[in-house]
């Protein structure tokens, strides 16, 4: 069949969202791009047609701040509201017009869009092509069972719990559908009838496929046309093997995020407290900082990025802002995670692998010296190291029998319709 994919730059989401381009490709199906101009090195790498967005928002170059550039938000809230305003509905028109124009030019049997680009989704809503929306995190919809996506918060437990949430709930709400104006407006733009609010356009899709381990993420009661499908665990193809320093010490990898998010300091911090210890460690800046902020010591090498793969196989602690894909590829690894989040979903992370007993939290402010004592403690107590591995098997066993080009092809049938409708 012929898939046509809608997707968005959002740093770590790419080589998970990339990587479903990738599967499809390799399943024997034909499969166009619309995207950022700098996904085009990553798609055509997969096997793909590509074409820019030309009136969407975009990123041109990797030298581009991320479209979203939350490093100056402060609240959970702010960041939401650079997204909706950046990505999510604010310009949905602009996103709807180029994918209608992709599908009238060459029609689609299935549209699958990163689930953030709504106009992608309503574009496909009005030509009558299914629609599949990708999730690439943890299951992020405002949803009575979980959290506050950006809150951080584990999930509520006895009556102060549950009065906590159901405070919460309608501001999260309420802020979500602060866009609704903007995406009823395209959606009256191609003869759609307005939504209840903003997520009732994925309902509107035939799947929502949430490209984590269930094992992973938190239980909820969910939507019936959601379902989880495991983790895409791709390197990025700009991402080049590295070797780690010579010796027989412990491996510490540090990976922090693909975009920037003011990173520098808690690099130059992590770098001092590895070089307080008897270890090997491999740190990667990303492609958006310097590698010079981080000192160097004999047994620290620094470099702007580097497959995960080979180095978490080999790592025995992995230090990290708590990205979805470098948790993931590390809690895989099996390789316990000290994690010092620094915004977006990353403290949600945090609280999904603190169950398990997979990894420490610590603040992105913590000196050198509770870096190096966490790191150490990660070293020490092999609680930690079973639990990675407990959880890690779990999501390897997900990943390899993923059903995620089986839901897609299955949704190229199915259209929107029925199993959306049918109780969960």
């Amino acid at each position: 069949m012929h898939v046509q994919v809608a997707l968005w730059d959002g740093g770590g989401t790419v080589p998970a969202e990339v990587g479903v381009v990738r599967r499809l490709v390799s399943r024997g199906h034909s499969v166009s791009v619309l995207g950022d101009p700098t996904l085009e090195p990553e798609v055509r790498a997969a096997g793909a047609a590509f074409q820019p967005w030309r009136q969407a928002p975009h990123r041109r170059s990797a030298a581009d701040r991320d479209l979203v550039d939350d490093t100056a938000c402060r609240t959970p809230l702010q960041v939401l509201d650079r997204l909706l305003t950046r990505v999510v509905t604010g310009p949905a028109a602009a996103y709807a017009a180029e994918v209608r124009a992709a599908l009238a030019a060459r029609p689609a049997d299935v549209l699958v869009a990163s689930g953030v680009l709504m106009g992608a989704l309503v574009a496909a809503e009005a030509s009558g092509t299914p629609s599949v929306a990708l999730c690439p995190n943890a299951y992020n919809r405002p949803t009575p069972d979980l959290p506050p996506f950006g809150s951080g918060l584990p999930p509520a437990r006895g009556p102060l719990g549950r009065a906590r949430d159901r405070s919460l709930h309608p501001l999260v709400r309420r802020a979500w559908d602060r866009g609704l104006p903007d995406l009823d407006a395209a959606r009256a733009g191609l003869g759609l009838a307005p939504l209840r609010d903003v997520w009732e356009q994925w309902d509107r899709a035939a799947r929502v496929l949430v490209l984590t381990s269930a094992a992973f993420d938190l239980p909820a009661r969910l939507p019936p046309n959601v379902r989880h499908v495991g983790p895409v665990l791709d390197d990025p193809v700009w991402a080049a093997p590295v070797e780690p320093p010579p010796g027989d010490g412990p491996l510490v990898v540090v990976g922090f995020s693909s975009t920037y998010q003011a990173q520098e300091d808690v690099l130059r911090r992590v770098g001092v407290a590895l070089g307080r210890l008897p270890v090997r460690a491999v740190v990667t800046t990303g492609p958006m900082v310097d590698p010079a902020c981080v000192p160097r010591t004999g047994g620290v090498v620094v470099v702007r990025s580097a497959a995960h793969a080979p180095l978490f196989a080999a790592a025995d602690v992995v230090v990290t802002h708590a990205g979805h894909g470098t948790l993931l590829k590390a809690l895989a690894a099996g390789v316990p995670a000290l994690c010092l989040p620094m915004g977006r979903d990353q403290r949600d992370n945090v609280v999904r692998a603190r169950r398990h007993g997979a990894v420490l939290g610590l603040r992105p402010g913590a000196s050198p010296d509770r870096i190096a004592a966490a790191v150490r403690r990660l070293l020490a107590d092999p609680r930690y190291r079973r639990g990675a591995r407990s959880l890690g098997a779990r999501i390897r066993a997900e990943a390899a029998g993923s059903p995620l080009v089986d839901e897609i092809e299955r949704s190229a049938g199915t259209g929107t319709s029925d199993d959306r409708r049918t109780p969960a």
